[in-house]
């Protein structure tokens, strides 16, 4: 049983735009507010839809409203009730039932309704009735099902992936010295919905000079300058599914010596993650791949000193690279999935998607050659675990530094 996510006041009487729960969304599809899915198991399985009534004139102020007898219809639910009637009919649905799977823990009222409803079959005890003996958290179970996708899903992902490319590129085109963050920011929505995206998959980072040192940084108000590089990481979402792309390059287009310098060392780095995405390799793999190829390239460029072993060891190298090199991605950016099983690293698997993101951050400190202050240089993609190794969802975003060069001299405005 799962609930879908609660519309959200965002000001006064005015709302968030509206996003479904993915895992309601996952197995049922429907995409509207104030919905309850219930599937039965055992013999005689059903699949039970709970929703909003159909009322045209609330149409008149929300849009279109399904109804129970068109969603049963358009969704292939087996039952589909109005939502007003969950409380009456839950307990019927749960009497006698082993077990109860359930969305737990992320709303408190919701949590204190289903226990409701549990505590009305026990007070039905002497009739004979029981209720169910255990409660488990329905995610768990879920998390494996999202972790593959099928080929639908992987059709979904491609196309956000190309969506979002398209869109990183016409931000390489559009950046130039006196633009601003929040220009980039608006030409990257335009993109992603223009070509059929229905939102941005996270808050967009686009960081000019300094903020890309920030890995959050969402204010995207800074001008951006000259000699600077520019950050960003953004991806669309296509109907619940998520692309996520970061790209680092010149505001004038032209990198710098040093800029040049770091960014070939995180373009190795993702090189070499990016060949450690296969079937059967652990989790941590592509990541261990990435720190090694970094923390030698930071000993290179004098921003570390000591032999690699140590720095790895150490962990000296976090002062320039502080985070994983790559999470799960689906309908959440950040998506379903455990990395360890058993304590031990997570092994890859055809279907699954990944990101695959390595960095590198240089705040001013003392030691730090004052040439390489405030470069901040992330690149990330998109790599769907293949049988014979992995495939870039989002390689049509150029990242090789001939290439940006060459597109930005083509086609800026």
């Amino acid at each position: 049983m799962i609930p879908t996510a609660p519309e959200r006041i965002r000001n006064r009487d005015a709302h968030y735009p509206y996003r479904f729960d993915s895992y309601f969304y996952y197995l049922s599809g429907f995409r509207e507010p104030e919905a309850v899915l219930v599937i039965i198991g055992g013999d005689a399985p059903r699949s039970i839809l709970f929703c909003r009534e159909k009322n045209l004139e609330r149409e008149i102020w929300d849009g279109y409203r399904h109804g129970p007898e068109a969603a049963r219809e358009v969704f292939a639910f087996d039952e589909a009730y109005p939502i007003t009637e969950l409380d009456q009919r839950m307990p019927d649905l749960l009497a006698d039932r082993e077990a109860l799977h359930v969305h737990l823990g992320e709303d408190p009222a919701w949590d204190g309704r289903v226990l409701g409803w549990v505590n009305v079959l026990r007070g039905r005890a002497r009739a004979g009735v029981a209720a169910p003996a255990a409660i488990h958290d329905v995610r768990g179970l879920l998390d494996e099902m999202r972790l593959s996708k099928d080929e639908r899903e992987l059709a979904l992902m491609r196309r956000a992936g190309t969506i979002s490319a398209a869109a990183h590129r016409a931000a390489m085109a559009a950046a130039k010295p006196g633009a601003t963050e929040y220009e980039i920011e608006a030409l990257l929505l335009h993109e992603f919905r223009r070509s059929g995206a229905q939102a941005p998959a996270y808050t967009s980072i686009v960081a000019g000079g300094a903020n890309a040192c920030v890995l959050h940084y969402v204010e995207n108000s800074a001008p951006l300058a000259d000699g600077d590089l520019l950050l960003i990481d953004a991806g669309c979402e296509l109907d619940g599914y998520a692309a996520d792309i970061t790209r680092t390059f010149p505001v004038n287009g032209r990198y710098s010596g040093p800029q040049r310098a770091v960014y070939e060392l995180v373009l190795a780095a993702q090189a070499a993650a990016i060949s450690a995405v296969k079937p059967g390799a652990r989790w941590n793999e592509p990541h261990d791949a990435a720190v090694k190829v970094l923390a030698q390239g930071f000993i290179d460029l004098k921003l570390l000193s000591g032999p690699l072993d140590a720095v790895l060891e150490q962990e000296s190298y976090r002062q320039f690279y502080m985070h994983r090199t790559g999470h799960w991605l689906g309908l959440d950016v950040h998506d379903a999935g455990d990395y360890k099983r058993g304590g031990q690293w997570r092994e890859l698997q055809p279907g699954m998607v990944l990101t695959v993101e390595p960095g590198c951050y240089i705040r001013p400190a003392p030691g730090v050659p004052e040439a390489f202050f405030n470069i901040g240089i992330r690149i990330e993609d998109d790599a769907l675990v293949t049988s014979g190794g992995c495939e870039l969802l989002t390689a049509e975003a150029p990242k090789a530094v001939a290439e940006i060069e060459a597109w930005m001299r083509e086609h800026r405005r």
